[in-house]
């Protein structure tokens, strides 16, 4: 009898040893939703604009309502992400050296908030487009991209884009690439309209 005990005894012990030698729980990090993105394709914005520019086809372009004032001044909404590129056009009267000043100190007030920000230079002689881009980078940036166009001497554009949640740049950045490839986009077939 007392084989028996003993048997069960070393039985269940070998049990509660190989049960307790699963791995201890541990929570999984903290997940994002999958983003799925649409096809690139572009249309015109041809308008009596000073400017005009291609944008995709899943934005839309609407006046912006914070600046009633400016009839050349447009937001590029792409509602699926919940972002805004916001374009101002200014007409150059000789003040150009002040709306340059502007755009630096606009992008300069992400400074606190940024790890880098990365210019890169827009020159096309045939379209007369000269400028500068900003990346913008770290996770709480409030405007990960921002740029300025101008053709010196009649033409002045600034675009900023914005998501309109709390930024997390980290989770939003596959967004942001698609939309900055946009945004150049934009760039790239901006022509000036001729008065």
């Amino acid at each position: 009898m007392m084989d028996k005990s003993r048997n069960i005894v070393v039985l269940l012990v070998f049990i509660l040893a190989t049960l307790s030698c699963e791995q201890p729980y541990s929570p999984k990090p903290k997940g994002y939703f999958r983003i799925d993105l649409p096809e690139k394709a572009y249309v015109d914005y041809d308008s009596t604009f000073p400017y005009q520019f291609q944008y995709p086809v899943y934005a839309s372009v609407t006046n912006d309502p914070h600046s009633p004032n400016e009839k050349y001044w447009v937001n590029i909404e792409f509602k699926q992400f919940n972002a805004t590129l916001h374009l101002s056009y200014k007409e150059v009267e000789g003040n150009l050296i002040e709306y340059l000043e502007d755009a630096h100190m606009l992008v300069t007030k992400h400074i606190p908030k940024a790890d880098a920000i990365d210019d890169s230079l827009i020159e096309n002689r045939d379209r007369q487009v000269f400028g500068l881009t900003y990346k913008i980078e770290g996770s709480n940036a409030a405007s990960p991209y921002q740029f300025f166009v101008t053709d010196s001497a009649s033409h002045f554009v600034r675009g900023a884009l914005y998501f309109n949640s709390r930024p997390n740049n980290d989770s939003l950045q596959p967004v942001i690439n698609f939309l900055v490839d946009d945004i150049e986009h934009l760039i790239n077939t901006l022509h000036w309209n001729t008065k």
